[in-house]
């Protein structure tokens, strides 16, 4: 047999996938009830109306051939809308919107179209730790960027040269919207570095305490050297569907096209269908879905006061543990599992993602047993 490719090698620990064992592992044991914290699944579905326009197309006699590769442009334009109409962006729907089969796709495919081997890709510290899978995947060196207590990037630790930069805001896992003047600094970096910028803006609408979302794009000069992800899984309930957009720079957009004609045949018809409703149709459940989480969080930080905790959007609590206590004894002495935080990166260590992603019911028994565990 011969040796695997070195690429897989290469390969962090898939940080969920090990995740998901554990719990599976410790809910297999006798004991309560084990609650699961852990996991940003989605709970609510999509609107009726994203469904029906999925089953609709799927009935149709010529959908099932092979969509076109750049996606529909009915789709591109539809996005287009809403960055218009929700973020104060314009953009050129053909030459600056790429149809993605999901944006964590996105996050691989940009250290590919982006870096050569060896290249520095920068990454937040604590980060969503897929962007470490990008890094590893095309063979480029990984340097942290670590995340100041307002959850800026600490630009004094970051490269002089670098060929590209991975930001998050709302973030995954600190729970934070981005600082004021943060996406400035961040293009002022990379034209001294001369990197590339990718704005993760998966969570980009479910912020709280009356924020409004925020793009990358509305920032002048960020569309010339930079792009932003954005994702139909947290906003529109879409998670299984795999459906997302790179928006912004078009030589950015042209690339991503490129290697994705190389990689995938489109994307099924009806899900880009769907994706037209759900952009397009009434938007009531996007602020409905806020609402709930902003409800759901303001239910956990008072179950969690006295112990340093924050969640300014996205559906997660960052928090942090007090001494002694670990996920590992949350999970087999409490029955309650979280994200623990070193997985997010060295500067996640002594922290945890409690998430919000879950039924009602659940949350509150979760909080309770992590109430009895913190002592408060």
């Amino acid at each position: 047999m011969r040796a695997r490719p070195e690429r897989l090698d290469r390969l962090p620990e898939q940080y969920f996938t090990a995740l998901l064992a554990r719990v599976a592992a410790a809910a297999a044991r006798d004991g309560e009830t084990l609650v699961d914290l852990g996991r940003g699944n989605p709970d609510i579905g999509p609107p009726p109306h994203v469904i029906e326009a999925l089953s609709a197309t799927a009935r149709r006699s010529d959908t099932h051939g092979y969509a076109p590769f750049a996606g529909l442009s009915a789709l591109k334009e539809a996005i287009a809308a809403r960055y218009r109409d929700v973020y104060g962006v314009d953009v050129d729907p053909e030459r600056e919107v790429a149809v993605l089969p999901g944006s964590k796709t996105g996050l691989m495919e940009f250290a590919q179209v982006c870096a050569e081997r060896g290249d520095a890709i920068v990454l937040p510290d604590p980060g969503y730790p897929d962007y470490r899978s990008a890094v590893a995947l095309a063979a480029a060196q990984h340097v942290p960027l670590p995340l100041l207590p307002d959850a800026r990037p600490d630009w004094d630790a970051a490269p002089r040269m670098a060929a590209a930069l991975y930001l998050n805001y709302p973030s995954n896992p600190v729970a934070a919207c981005a600082p004021d003047g943060v996406f400035e600094e961040a293009l002022e970096w990379a034209h001294r570095a001369g990197a590339w910028v990718m704005h993760d803006f998966a969570y980009g609408d479910l912020v709280f305490d009356g924020r409004r979302p925020t793009s990358f794009l509305a920032v002048d000069g960020a569309r010339e050297i930079g792009f932003e992800l954005y994702s139909m899984s947290k906003s529109y309930g879409m998670a299984g569907w795999r459906l997302g957009f790179a928006v912004g720079n078009a030589e950015i957009v042209a690339r991503i096209e490129d290697l994705q004609n190389h990689q995938f045949a489109g994307i099924f018809t009806a899900v880009q269908e769907a994706g037209i409703a759900a952009l397009t149709g009434p938007q009531d459940t996007v602020e409905e879905r806020r609402t709930l989480y902003e409800a759901r969080r303001d239910r956990a930080l008072a179950r969690l006061a006295g112990h340093e905790a924050r969640s300014e959007g996205t559906f997660f609590v960052w928090f942090r543990l007090p001494e002694g206590l670990t996920p590992e004894r949350l999970l087999e002495e409490h029955r309650v599992a979280v994200a623990p935080g070193e997985g997010f990166g060295k500067q996640g260590r002594g922290w945890a993602r409690l998430s919000l992603a879950t039924a009602d019911e659940t949350l509150d028994r979760g909080l309770e047993r992590l109430r009895g565990a913190l002592g408060v």
